[in-house]
């Protein structure tokens, strides 16, 4: 019983009102580490402001999307990226393909984890 009030009181530290994700302290960068089980071997960051703005670091290119839902739910929209070419275009394809298929998000501490309905799931972890 004692137990409660840790467990109660670490799921609410993640994160704490604001738009989406954004209740997350704004200078925290999240980097995949494992995409459907498997580990996710290219760099990807995914970082939140408190306005909603969705920034990150793919395979190859910066992005910036809008994160629409309120915590934990999870949709991004109007996906931009620079244009570079690069060895990892593919790994760059399956994070983005992922990652708009997404729809509830989990923060537990310094973990991000987003996941949909289908079973797929993007683990991050925080620091750069």
């Amino acid at each position: 019983m004692r137990l409660f009030p840790l467990v109660l009181i670490a799921a609410l530290a993640g994160c704490v009102g604001g738009k989406g994700i954004s209740g997350c302290d704004d200078n925290t960068i999240f980097r995949l580490i494992a995409l459907d089980s498997a580990p996710f071997t290219a760099r990807a960051t995914i970082q939140f402001a408190e306005d909603g703005r969705v920034t990150g670091q793919a395979p190859c290119n910066s992005y910036f999307a809008a994160q629409t839902a309120p915590y934990p739910a999870f949709n991004v929209e109007n996906i931009g990226a620079t244009r570079m070419a690069c060895p990892d275009l593919a790994a760059e394809t399956q994070f983005f393909t992922a990652l708009q298929s997404m729809s509830l998000s989990d923060v537990r501490g310094d973990t991000l984890i987003l996941r949909n309905d289908a079973g797929r799931e993007m683990v991050f972890k925080a620091g750069d």
